[in-house]
């Protein structure tokens, strides 16, 4: 199991995670490649003192640029949206 500060990147603030905030109370974090489900869920109720019922995560595959004749990749990472029981609701997003 990962320590709980290195599971969580960062919020991701975006129209849509604003959208689902508002509508689902679902939170939208951006975690470590390797954090699984239980990891997020075990993080965010520990950081921020909240109830999780449901943790969904994609991986985000890396774009392919192109520099003239050099072609690179950015890197792959990691997407968690983190639904929280009907009366929770996290202070860092509030006001946003």
């Amino acid at each position: 199991m990962i320590d709980q500060y290195q599971v969580i990147k960062r919020p991701l603030l975006t129209e849509k995670s604003d959208a689902l905030r508002e509508t689902g109370n679902q939170y939208c974090f951006e975690v470590d490649v390797v954090a699984t489900k239980h990891d997020v869920k075990a993080a965010v109720e520990s950081l921020f003192g909240v109830r999780v019922t449901k943790v969904r995560i994609q991986n985000r595959l890396g774009k392919i640029k192109r520099q003239g004749r050099n072609q690179g990749r950015r890197a792959s990472w990691k997407k968690a949206f983190v639904s929280l029981a009907a009366d929770d609701h996290i202070e860092l997003f509030e006001g946003i």
